[in-house]
């Protein structure tokens, strides 16, 4: 699993890197063999000006047929960051087991078929 870290408008400290790449190995580590790519884009959207305006975008590119994006914006960027990958670590968890189920049913019906 590959994880690329981007940064617009913020330092992108050690510390900071440092981070990302431990709740997202956090998040994603039991699922890395469905994974072939995780790319991060932290932002600032207001600049100088404040707020509510730290962004952590996280896209899960899947080995097979899934691409997941999950955002969530907050006034800290760990906490941005923190929330984005448990809100992406359950979407890729309901993703797998809906594929694997389908995968289950549909042997399930080619046998009826029969």
């Amino acid at each position: 699993m590959q994880i690329v870290i981007q940064a617009r408008g913020i330092d992108l400290t050690a510390d900071l890197r440092e981070h990302v790449d431990r709740r997202l190995r956090f998040a994603f580590d039991w699922a890395s063999y469905a994974i072939a790519n995780v790319s991060v884009v932290l932002s600032d959207i207001n600049g100088p000006r404040g707020g509510n305006d730290k962004r952590c975008r996280i896209r899960v590119i899947g080995n097979e047929t899934f691409d997941l994006v999950v955002e969530d914006t907050q006034a800290d960027l760990h906490v941005a960051v923190d929330r984005a990958a448990d809100r992406a670590g359950r979407t890729l968890a309901r993703r797998l087991a809906r594929q694997r189920q389908y995968r289950h049913d549909s042997g399930a019906l080619a046998s009826l078929s029969r």
